[in-house]
């Protein structure tokens, strides 16, 4: 297990409708500590997950199937649920909106993932 102190027991939603990515950052995730939601490959599936299941934050692939998470953004925004966006695009498939928003560049490591799910946690402190 990856040393990450403060992210143990994270519980995070997983949004990604790439299996093979999905798995990966499943892997990362238990590395790391932390209790996978989900995953959720669809929408209305990750939005179902968002109302009803307890968690601490989210990783979100920006594009699903070709159907975009922002409805689901705004509603962990809403909640209070801190995220970040994961995709190969940076900050070019954001609206203004989300600028701002924790982005995972994919490919992203370990690391990458830590780093952010740390911030994700400081975040949710301050509110």
């Amino acid at each position: 297990m990856t040393d990450t102190p403060g992210l143990e027991g994270l519980k995070v939603l997983v949004v990604e409708d790439e299996m093979m990515v999905s798995m990966l950052i499943e892997d990362m995730l238990a590395d790391l500590g932390c209790t996978v939601v989900g995953p959720a490959s669809r929408l209305d599936e990750a939005i179902e997950l968002a109302r009803t299941v307890d968690l601490d934050c989210a990783v979100l692939d920006v594009n699903l199937g070709g159907q975009p998470i922002f409805p689901l953004a705004d509603l962990l925004r809403e909640r209070g649920a801190p995220f970040a966006f994961a995709t190969g695009y940076g900050d070019a498939g954001l609206r203004d909106a989300d600028r701002g928003t924790p982005v995972l560049q994919k490919p992203f490591r370990e690391g990458d993932l830590a780093r952010v799910l740390g911030e994700l946690r400081a975040a949710a402190a301050r509110a």
